[in-house]
């Protein structure tokens, strides 16, 4: 009887320091380290408290060729709201959760990672508030980096090329460069079409949507959704990658309540105007950004366009996205330069 009581008390103890406490979540200040919000079992091993769930969006932002891994969570009792081509309206105390980390070597990722931030949106009583905590050199613990912070790091890519990059962790200003929807803070990703597809999660394989269903993180979905494409899917055709490439990378500031709304460049998977797409789209402002060159997007003519230009500079006056990266991504930047020279005129 004794050892049955001291079974279920050392249970009880374990649920409670693995359970989510909403205070820490709703208070004004940040805790100073990552672990003292318990969203992890395991902080190093990344290992999920129960309530938190793992996702991975169709289409990832390009952050300098970073890993992610993603979770959320929502306040037992609560739901978040659907909404058509936007992100989840999630309840006050909800969570998201990403960890930015870099193999050692791409082509064996046995070998180990290095995780270089873990950056959290919390939904507060007045809205949606953006932290970062950078990992420190034993990987045991990552801490309060308000200010940000440069990590130098190296890594083997898939070729056997090493690899460098200057990480930058952001500051809070930095969060909102990109995290802005008509100037407050707001999540990117987490739209229901960039989760409409199946995850193996450690009990089932099964689509993230449904899953968020069965664990009543949502009401069921009953429309169709304008679903994005895995922009490295070459199964698929190259309009449709390279729009949900620009959508995932471009779209939540290039739209009409971003924070590039007065460019009239509107990069969000539904816009369908090939103006505002930027085909012989002027810029309203000339200047180094522009290259000397005319338009947005000069069909059959990736040399002359923009858009092109700006992906490949690293110049901080000039290079899109204007923060959140050092490097070029040349996969990308070969994808859309296909993608401009194949257009007609």
């Amino acid at each position: 009887m004794q050892k049955v009581l001291l079974l279920l008390l050392t249970s009880i103890v374990i649920t409670s320091l693995h359970a989510i406490d909403n205070n820490i979540i709703l208070q004004e200040k940040f805790p100073k380290k990552l672990s003292e919000f318990s969203f992890f079992k395991d902080t190093h091993a990344q290992i999920p408290s129960d309530g938190v769930i793992p996702y991975e969006l169709i289409s990832s932002l390009f952050s300098d060729y970073s890993y992610k891994q993603r979770w959320v969570y929502v306040p037992e009792g609560k739901k978040a709201n659907f909404i058509k081509d936007e992100v989840f309206d999630f309840p006050i105390g909800s969570a998201l959760i990403k960890t930015f980390y870099y193999p050692i070597d791409e082509r064996d990722e046995t070998l180990g990672k290095r995780l270089m931030e873990t950056r959290l949106l919390l939904r507060k009583n007045d809205g949606w508030d953006a932290v970062s905590y950078a990992w420190n050199e034993t990987q045991d613990e990552a801490f309060i980096k308000k200010a940000g912070k440069t990590i130098l790091n190296e890594w083997i890519d898939f070729n056997g090329e090493n690899r460098s990059v200057r990480y930058r962790v952001p500051n809070k200003n930095q969060c909102k460069e990109c995290h802005a929807k008509n100037d407050l803070v707001t999540p990117i990703g987490p739209k229901a079409r960039n989760l409409d597809k199946v995850f193996n999660y450690p009990d089932e394989s099964i689509n993230q949507l449904t899953k968020w269903m069965k664990v009543e993180y949502i009401d069921k979905i009953d429309v169709k959704l304008n679903t994005p494409v895995d922009w490295e899917d070459e199964h698929v055709s190259l309009d449709a990658r390279v729009k949900s490439y620009l959508d995932i990378n471009c779209g939540h500031c290039h739209s009409s309540t971003g924070g590039a709304n007065s460019t009239g460049l509107y990069l969000d998977l539904t816009e369908n105007r090939p103006t505002h797409r930027g085909i012989f789209k002027k810029p309203v402002a000339t200047g180094r950004g522009s290259g000397g060159h005319q338009y947005s997007i000069s069909p059959g003519n990736s040399e002359e366009s923009i858009l092109l230009y700006r992906m490949i500079s690293i110049d901080p006056g000039v290079m899109m996205p204007e923060s959140g990266r050092s490097l070029s991504h040349n996969e990308a930047i070969d994808m859309i330069r296909e993608w401009i020279d194949k257009m007609e005129i």
